[in-house]
């Protein structure tokens, strides 16, 4: 569907009517059940593609669509990224051993909106070192989540995050960024995890975006494999991502993709 709400900001950004909101939130909804339900699913020695089976299966019951099937080629309804994996994860035969953790990320359009999350999983114990990931990358993305509202700028939601895992001596994936959505899977704004304050747009209400910070323990680098897809980490340290679709509001922020369940965080249980 091509995008026809709102109007466009002088940096190509579309600002939504108040009454957008709701589609936002009907198609967040769906997308943060799919990631509640799929949860009791991930466990040692389950496979990735049947993750992303029960996920197809889960899209299609809800009467949704998948925004990533047929997309540029793709043909799942969801990346799982595994360990070292940064992000765009293509689902298969491989196995979870005991303490992977992974990331695994949904879009779904429900009546023309496209709802975009995900959240990370553990297969069996949580090692120490990749639950302190884990928590200091949710943590960033609230950090980042806070920083939205009117008249701030997008410069102050990356350097929010890039601060906050900096303290945490880790770092801030540069190659790969949140973007806006609404009526499109992909629309400008770059929403960059790192930057100065006081740069970049700045922020008006009816903007609809992701927050999505992929964070390494290592270093920030990444390499893309001959999939074209899957990115990794250069150093084959661990990363981590949390990501939410955000509207700004007149005051501040709307959350379009909560977990019904109270599950975002792998540790819920």
């Amino acid at each position: 569907m091509k995008e026809h709400r709102g109007r466009l900001t002088k940096d190509g950004i579309r600002i939504y009517e108040p009454a957008d909101f709701a589609g936002m939130h009907a198609a967040g909804a769906v997308a943060a059940r799919i990631l509640d339900d799929v949860a009791e699913h991930v466990f040692p020695g389950q496979t990735t593609g049947e993750i992303d089976r029960i996920i197809t299966e889960m899209v299609e019951a809800a009467g949704a669509k998948s925004a990533t099937i047929g997309y540029k080629g793709y043909q799942h309804a969801s990346c799982i990224s595994v360990n070292h994996v940064v992000c765009h994860g293509i689902p298969g035969d491989k196995r979870l051993g005991d303490g992977d953790i992974l990331n695994i990320d949904v879009t779904v359009i429900v009546d023309g909106w496209f709802g975009d999350t995900s959240r990370m999983y553990v297969a069996g114990k949580l090692p120490r070192k990749a639950e302190r990931l884990i928590q200091v990358t949710h943590d960033a993305l609230f950090k980042g989540i806070e920083m939205v509202k009117p008249g701030n700028t997008f410069g102050d939601i990356g350097h929010a995050i890039q601060t906050y895992v900096e303290a945490h001596r880790m770092s801030v994936v540069r190659d790969f960024c949140g973007h806006g959505l609404g009526q499109v899977f992909h629309a400008p704004p770059n929403v960059l995890h790192y930057g100065r304050p006081g740069t970049g747009a700045v922020l008006e209400e009816g903007m609809f975006f992701t927050i999505e910070p992929m964070v390494n323990l290592g270093r920030p680098e990444t390499k893309t494999l001959a999939d074209d897809w899957t990115a990794v980490t250069r150093d084959k340290s661990l990363s981590a991502q949390f990501e939410h679709s955000v509207g700004v509001t007149a005051d501040g922020v709307e959350i379009f993709t909560l977990s019904p369940g109270g599950k975002f965080h792998p540790t819920y249980a």
